[in-house]
């Protein structure tokens, strides 16, 4: 290796690696309900479920930690239907949106773990001690985990298909179909909402379909680069027929 040669960076590496695979024959695109994005709140209904099964018992006097997963519990689900109801569009209102959280939930556990650390704050807040028993987290955990996995199953009969040379449209329970010209489809991306992008890399994915007067718009389309990494790849390639000496022998 000379002097001027020099490495290539892993990220650059790891790019060409993935550019030098073969593109794939077909892409799959589902739009998926903002459901999904409740999953957090369904993780530690779960926890909290677990450990009131196993460890607690239900004494807020006593078990404090079964204080701070209803707390906890509370504040995710209060964040995750903030995320649902609004849109974030920038980081500068994601940071924001952090720090008010991180700032309520810290001073909520402060006075829980530590009464006697702001006294008049203890006890304007002394008799808010939230606790659910086991059934309660079990419940709320099995009604969202049915309500989601529904809502992909449901999100499974409305799909795109994308080929190198075709754009399918399936939907409905007997699989109706529209097919759609893959080349001179323009493609957009669009992540509008900052927090749907960290839950689930998601976005919004807007086809052109060349003579087709509207585009269709697919919300919430989960790890949204790659998805349009992937079709920018496929509908790239030209494809070309060629054609044998016996076939021309032929004509």
């Amino acid at each position: 290796m000379s002097a001027e040669e020099k490495p290539a960076p892993a990220a650059a590496k790891a790019q060409e690696k993935r550019d030098s695979k073969a593109p794939p024959s077909k892409i799959f695109l589902v739009s998926y309900p903002k459901i999904v994005f409740f999953y957090p709140t369904m993780i530690v209904s779960l926890l909290a479920a677990i450990y009131m099964s196993f460890v607690s018992k239900l004494d807020p006097g006593h078990d404090k930690v079964a204080v701070v997963f209803a707390v906890l519990f509370l504040g995710v689900m209060a964040t995750n239907m903030v995320i649902i109801a609004f849109d974030f569009p920038r980081a500068t209102s994601l940071t924001l949106f952090f720090l008010v959280v991180a700032v309520v939930l810290g001073f909520v556990l402060l006075f829980v773990m530590k009464p006697g650390a702001l006294p008049f704050m203890t006890a304007l807040l002394g008799k808010f001690k939230p606790l659910a028993n086991a059934p309660f987290f079990w419940g709320f955990t099995f009604m969202v985990t049915l309500i989601m996995v529904g809502a992909v199953i449901v999100a499974r009969f409305d799909y795109w298909e994308a080929r190198p040379n075709e754009l399918l449209h399936r939907r409905g329970l007997w699989g109706d179909l529209d097919r759609y010209p893959a080349p001179g489809l323009r493609i957009e991306k669009e992540v509008s909402d900052v927090f749907e992008y960290l839950l689930l890399g998601s976005g919004r994915l807007i086809l052109h379909i060349s003579n087709e007067r509207r585009a269709a718009v697919l919300e919430n389309v989960p790890f949204i680069h790659k998805k349009e990494h992937e079709l920018t790849r496929m509908l790239g390639i030209l494809k070309v027929d060629i054609q044998t000496d016996s076939d021309t022998s032929d004509t």
